[in-house]
């Protein structure tokens, strides 16, 4: 019996040895209520932080297209500036188109978007082009052989494929006679 009371006083820390139990449990409260704040505080500022986020994300979707919109602004003065001005000179209005296209594709690649515009003789490639129909030609297969309409990307992401004409064999090259 004397050996557990010796292994008991050998367990019990020699603060709370001289502490009375009522003191312990008003230490162990203080410092659970302090641990409870200190939770409260650190969840309370995770909510506020993530509220922040989600505050940000829901701007940056709402005004994402701010920046570009200021890149085209000029270009639609230049477009109601032509309209005003009376002229029967087919010259000076080509002039002032070209000078618009050039504001225009300026903005364009200010916001990041630019021209998918293939040559004649190009590979097909259905990751940017959009073949509309087929036609027999003396170029290659699967080679492009007009350009209907440009496409555009967006920061390498495709916005409008450009639509082509693509070559198919000739019904020469079909049954094997080249």
């Amino acid at each position: 019996m004397e050996e557990l009371d010796q292994d008991l006083d050998n367990t019990i820390p020699e603060a709370a040895s001289n502490e009375k139990p009522v003191d312990l449990l008003e230490e162990t409260q203080a410092e659970l209520d302090k641990v409870k704040d200190q939770y409260l505080r650190a969840k309370a500022e995770t909510e506020n932080v993530r509220r922040r986020g989600l505050e940000e994300v829901t701007k940056a979707h709402k005004f994402a297209i701010e920046n570009f919109a200021e890149h085209l602004v000029p270009v639609a003065d230049s477009l109601y500036a032509a309209l005003a001005v009376e002229t029967d000179d087919a010259k000076s209005l080509k002039d002032g188109l070209e000078i618009t296209l050039r504001q225009l594709i300026s903005a364009f690649e200010k916001g990041r978007m630019l021209e998918v515009n293939p040559s004649i003789g190009d590979e097909f490639d259905p990751k940017t082009h959009q073949a509309v129909s087929l036609i027999e030609s003396d170029q290659p297969e699967q080679t492009i052989v007009a350009v209907l309409q440009r496409g555009y990307l967006i920061a390498d992401r495709i916005l409008r494929p450009a639509m082509v004409t693509v070559s198919k064999p000739t019904q020469g090259e079909k049954d094997g006679i080249a």
